[in-house]
């Protein structure tokens, strides 16, 4: 086995994996798993640029990880930076930061580069389960972008959208840099039409109505699993693999756009920082499950990250 650190820096949040990982054998024994919300796309959707009070969010959480890869011995590390990053003009100088606290230049990868890394982390434990069928629908919700994914034993089709839980609800439920509370009927609307509008560039080159299972990845997802579940907190080996109907969905993002940031804050499950966004969120989740036919997802908590410590363990 090799022991990997495998970084996922979005949009909204920056995650590590520390893991012993065997490609040949498709075993993967995790040391540790840590999340921080650092918002690093904060105002990039209307600005183009990272704010320096973003960029030191990500800093400080970069800091504390790269004690965690010391204190595990990690052989590898790899640093992959997704659609904030992509999006910024100033995206050197994240660069440069990480690259001096870490020792490693995140790589900034492409929309397809991230659906192949998230399909893979979701999938390859669901191999030779008869109760899932082939062809799997991996969709991916970020903060900034989403992520579709078609394959069966690999990727056959694949296509990353600007449509995410932060750029929604910073483009349409915030007024004079205020979310609105609770979400605005006119906002909601507007985040419909950008995904109805995200959802049909998608289907362009990704055959979406085809598949016969959905599985659901980030924390969109499993933030609206862990309320249909009815969990007065997080709890990831109840989330992961648990299904949530399309009936759930749609009652949960109804609560959640009725509710006001207080209601939303006092749900057990619910993090911090995802309770300005989540709403957002369950609109993106909802869209895609009526729009694919999907009556269930299927949730992973296993995404992109491991499908990026999968790849690094296989890296000469």
């Amino acid at each position: 086995m090799t022991r990997v650190a495998a970084i996922d820096c979005g949009t909204n949040s920056i995650r590590l994996l520390v893991a012993d990982a065997d490609p040949a054998t498709g075993e993967l024994v995790e040391l540790a798993r840590r999340m921080e919300i650092v918002r690093l796309g904060q105002g990039v959707d209307r600005t183009g640029r990272l704010a320096p009070e973003a960029l030191e969010r990500t800093f400080a959480a970069c800091r504390e990880y790269a004690a965690v890869i010391r204190e595990h011995g990690a052989e590898k590390v790899r640093f992959v930076a997704t659609s904030a990053s992509r999006d910024a003009e100033n995206r050197d100088d994240f660069v440069r930061g990480v690259l001096d606290i870490l020792g490693v230049e995140p790589e900034v990868i492409s929309g397809d580069q991230e659906a192949a890394f998230s399909f893979d982390g979701a999938t390859k434990e669901l191999a030779g389960r008869d109760d899932l069928a082939k062809p799997y629908l991996v969709v991916d919700i970020g903060g900034g972008s989403t992520e579709f994914v078609v394959g069966d034993d690999r990727v056959r089709a694949a296509r990353s959208v600007d449509i995410g839980c932060v750029r929604m609800t910073e483009r349409h439920l915030v007024r004079d840099g205020v979310v609105s509370d609770p979400p605005s009927p006119e906002g909601a609307e507007a985040i419909r039409a950008d995904v109805t509008a995200a959802l049909d560039l998608a289907g362009e080159s990704v055959p979406i109505t085809s598949a016969a299972t959905l599985v659901g990845l980030a924390g969109t997802v499993t933030t609206v699993a862990a309320i249909a579940l009815g969990l007065e907190e997080y709890d990831s080996e109840a989330i992961h693999h648990s299904r949530v109907s399309l009936e759930q969905v749609r009652e949960i993002t109804a609560r959640l756009l009725a509710s006001t940031h207080a209601e939303r804050a006092a749900i057990g499950a619910m993090h911090p920082g995802r309770v300005d966004v989540i709403a957002s969120g369950a609109l993106i989740l909802q869209a895609v499950m009526e729009r694919t036919g999907a009556r269930e997802v299927v949730v992973s908590e296993h995404d992109i990250l491991d499908g990026i410590a999968w790849n690094c363990a296989s890296a000469e």
